[in-house]
């Protein structure tokens, strides 16, 4: 890294725009893993699991298109270890979260993936990253925002393992809905994001999208609620997207009709998009053409 800033201070120093990057997911499996992460929490972390097990389970549910996230309280370890797993549905309209837990993380292996060996619940599941030995800025500002949110909703926050989009830290996901955002720690107050979730709401300024969502669909939905102050969750629903030569059409659900979003795509200026990149890269970025009403 040398002296380069960290990713997450020069992606603020750049302004680099957080809308239409959600890491994507339908499905989710979270399970706890109590301690300190190797640079892979289910490959690398031999004082939490053996490698061989870790391995099997992460393939386990990858083989099911699934995405797998392990995760902590916050602050102090506990003496005994709990091997507590949460199972997410995030699709719109199916949105569901599963919990339970077991005796060991050998028994993680063998968990029904459906959810059908715990209890639905229907309380919300926060998830902000504070993967360090992933990335500095998630352990920085990470642990900053889990902490803070956790000072609120203690029950429902938790520490996870590396959720992508490094440079956008401290970076959280909102289950069920699968609402990723990014650069948490900046809000005024973080549980402040939590409590909108709550009430059916999201913060446009901190979403990156939703995991659920094709980037352009989400990059349209944040287009829309700018002009529209529109910030209802299940509000602007994709009707369909096409692409184009060089250009991206979205239609979205509107309250007065369908709304109409053409993307273009346009590609950053070379960027360290983490702390440990050693080569800069270009990114994807989204910039709207225009936006109107759909008449038939």
């Amino acid at each position: 890294m040398g002296d380069r800033l960290p990713c997450s201070d020069s992606a603020r120093d750049r302004g680099d725009p957080m809308f239409g990057t959600a890491s994507a997911g339908n499905k989710w499996v979270l399970l706890e893993m109590s301690g300190a992460w190797g640079p892979s929490a289910f490959l690398e972390s031999p004082r939490i699991v053996d490698p061989r097990l870790g391995r099997a389970i992460v393939r386990r549910v990858e083989t099911e298109r699934m995405r797998i996230v392990a995760i902590r309280r916050p602050g102090r370890r506990p003496s005994v270890p709990r091997w507590r797993w949460f199972i997410v549905d995030a699709r719109p309209g199916s949105e569901t979260v599963h919990h339970g837990e077991v005796a060991s993380p050998a028994e993680y292996l063998d968990l029904a993936l459906d959810g059908t060996d715990g209890e639905r619940s229907d309380d919300p599941l926060v998830a902000v990253c504070a993967h360090g030995k992933h990335d500095q800025c998630c352990a920085v500002r990470g642990r900053a925002a889990t902490a803070a949110i956790a000072a609120e909703y203690p029950e429902w926050t938790w520490e996870c393992s590396h959720l992508g989009g490094d440079r956008f830290a401290a970076t959280m996901i909102l289950f069920p809905h699968g609402l990723c955002y990014g650069a948490v720690d900046s809000a005024d107050e973080p549980s402040a994001i939590v409590r909108r979730y709550t009430h059916g709401r999201l913060d446009n300024e901190f979403l990156r999208g939703r995991t659920s969502l094709p980037h352009a669909v989400q990059a349209a939905q944040y287009f829309v609620r700018r002009a529209t102050g529109d910030d209802r969750i299940d509000a602007l629903s994709p009707v369909d997207v096409r692409r184009g030569d060089h250009q991206i059409e979205v239609v979205l659900s509107g309250p007065d009709g369908p709304i109409g979003v053409t993307l273009a795509e346009h590609m950053s200026d070379p960027l360290h998009s983490t702390c440990a990149a050693s080569v800069a890269g270009r990114v994807r970025q989204f910039v709207m053409v225009r936006m109107n009403r759909v008449t038939s």
